[in-house]
């Protein structure tokens, strides 16, 4: 059996036993180090390209994941996550999510679809504070389907509605999923979470507007009409929602005032729900708070086991130079950057249906973000992409979690829910397209924040760019930062690297003078190690010492040499103090020049007195 095999005969066996997610990952990842690393020699589990099972254990022993699940530690992004699970866990247990759907009721009352509309704005409210689907289908949902069936509207209507608008708890920050993104997709190039929440504006106001637009025909059908505003009932459910209302303008505003980044608004929305719920509306106890932390705490380690596992598995993925083939092969279609986004749309629609969206990012993104690079693709506007395509999995079978979740709560079978959904999945695919090809959607606040133009084209071009191929990129920059530096200076502390080049240069230098006896025996280009450069640097300091012992005064006592071999940080500046040496003498050459006296003319010989 061939190693490919072997995987997809090992990952199709732990799907038909339903094995944790977790568990598949690292199962496959351990075992991808196996059958393609030097394992695979060292052990010879792979012999004329034949998979000798019975060495696969021995071998396995000898794989960890641990340094790369301690990585995520170094991941600023990844607290906010936990405290964003445990706030929305604690508003689903208070009266938050019922103040919020007070508020948009008596607003949208006189509206045709009123109920329906204010349905989606609950949403949207909700989702800005718990950033997650599943959630808002549960809290909101909770409290407007029987809102709505007592209304009179279709019981399909009804599911399907709260079922797509729960979608928007991904979109409209806070949003867990995009703090993900960011953590993933940060590899080559750093992405604020804050500039990832921003963007998600616009598109969540684009998705409301069209389910509320629905909403609105919805109702026109149902013979509802446009009628004068009860301005006394939205004053006192905006009174009695006040606290409710002023949550996302806390963290928002918080986040892009400059007051605290996005990790410390995480923390904030838990503190400010607790003050709210436990001594303000007092809808939660203090006996319930175990069942709320417990609750808040098993979905985030379930979380935080499928992240380690995934960044093994980035880490697989790059030692086996993945991402650089699939990109060569994506550029061999010459793809121009319209077309790319169309084929990377349909992809993830597909990967929706099969996946979860966090593990669909975590997987992903590592090699999709360098693809869209190469066609110019902003990698903000990439992860609004990545979200709005993946958040229609959470409404397509089979692994479409509010399905399941709205079958649950409303009592429906699953069928019954994926025929509800299909209206609103046609709407949110109209949503796709619109973010995906009017990139100003998602940048433009971005852009009017920091400063930049609103209006952001989408890129255009023949074709995308190909990859560089490897080294090229870097023997560009060897030759920049050669003509850029000036000449004489050093630019800075050198790295190992280009110290250990850089002494070469030195060896050559003083064996200029000797090449006579170096003839014989050869010169050595290898690199040094890190022991023989340390030792280097003495034969350095004697040659310069015997240049200044030839300026001292004879009457000068020699200096002590030190023995002490230099350390990596004084190796590290020494190379600047060879520079600086070599410049010194140039400059002391000169000024003795310009500053020697002008021999005087010679005198005229004075006449011998005669004796």
């Amino acid at each position: 059996m061939s190693p490919g095999f072997v995987m997809v005969v090992v990952g199709l066996a732990l799907l038909f036993f339903s094995v944790p997610l977790y568990v598949i990952i690292g199962a496959l990842t351990a075992l991808g180090y196996v059958l393609f690393s030097d394992l695979a020699t060292q052990y010879q589990v792979v012999v004329d390209g034949a998979v000798m099972l019975s060495n696969i254990p021995e071998a396995l022993s000898h794989v960890t994941l641990m340094e790369s699940a301690r990585e995520l530690t170094d991941k600023p992004p990844l607290l906010a996550i936990p405290f964003f699970v445990l706030s929305g866990a604690i508003m689903s247990h208070g009266a938050i999510a019922t103040r919020l759907v007070n508020v948009a009721r008596a607003t949208f009352a006189f509206v045709p679809g009123g109920l329906g509309i204010s349905t989606v704005a609950a949403c949207m409210f909700f989702a800005a504070i718990s950033g997650s689907s599943p959630v808002t289908v549960i809290t909101i949902g909770g409290v407007m389907y029987p809102a709505l069936i007592a209304a009179g509207y279709k019981d399909n209507f009804s599911t399907g509605l709260v079922t797509s608008a729960g979608t928007l708890g991904i979109l409209i920050p806070p949003s867990i999923p995009m703090i993900v993104y960011a953590i993933f997709a940060s590899g080559s190039q750093i992405i604020q979470v804050e500039d990832l929440f921003l963007a998600g504006l616009g598109p969540g106001m684009v998705i409301g507007t069209l389910l509320g637009s629905y909403c609105l025909w919805s109702g026109w059908r149902k013979g509802e009409r446009f009628t004068k505003p009860d301005l006394g009932a939205v004053w006192v459910a905006l009174v009695e929602g006040f606290w409710a209302c002023m949550l996302p303008v806390v963290i928002l505003g918080g986040i892009y005032s400059g007051m605290f980044t996005a990790t410390e608004a995480a923390a904030v929305s838990v503190v400010y729900a607790l003050v709210v719920e436990l001594f303000i509306h007092r809808e939660l106890t203090l006996p319930k708070l175990p069942a709320v932390f417990g609750e808040a705490s098993l979905l985030m380690g379930s979380l935080l086991v499928i992240f380690a596992m995934a960044v093994g598995l980035n880490h697989l993925l790059s030692d086996l130079q993945i991402p650089e083939q699939a990109a060569n092969w994506i550029m061999s279609f010459e793809l121009d950057p319209m077309t790319f986004m169309l084929v990377l749309n349909g992809f993830l629609l597909v990967v929706g249906c099969l996946m979860d969206i966090m593990s669909a990012i975590m997987i992903l993104v590592p090699l999709l973000a360098p693809l869209a690079a190469l066609c110019g693709i902003d990698p903000i506007h990439l992860g609004i992409v990545f979200i709005v395509n993946l958040e229609l999995g959470y409404l397509t079978p089979p692994m479409g979690l509010n399905l399941f979740v709205s079958s649950s709560i409303f009592e429906k079978s699953l069928g019954e829910v994926i025929k509800s959904v299909i209206p609103f999945t046609g709407l949110l695919l109209v949503a796709v397209l619109i973010v995906t090809y009017v990139p100003t959607v998602s940048l433009g606040p971005v852009n009017a924040l920091s400063g930049k133009d609103f209006y952001v084209p989408f890129p255009d071009g023949d074709s995308c760019a190909a990859p560089p191929k490897s080294g090229d990129g870097e023997m560009l920059d060897d030759d920049d930062d050669d003509d850029d530096a000036p000449k004489g200076k050093s630019s800075g502390a050198k790295s190992i690297g280009d110290l250990m080049k850089s002494t070469k240069g030195f060896d050559d230098a003083f064996d200029d003078d000797d090449d006579d006896d170096d003839e014989a025996d050869g010169a050595d280009k290898r690199p040094k190690s890190i022991g023989e450069l340390m030792k280097s640097t003495k034969g350095f300091d004697d040659a310069f010492d015997e240049d200044d012992e030839e300026d001292e005064d004879e009457d000068e006592e020699p200096k002590v040499e030190d023995k002490t071999p230099k350390s990596i940080g004084e190796l590290m500046k020494s190379t600047k103090g060879f520079d600086e040496a070599f410049e010194e003498d140039d400059e002391d050459e000169a000024e003795e020049g310009s500053k020697a006296p002008t021999p005087p003319a010679a005198a005229p010989a004075e006449a011998t007195p005669t004796p």
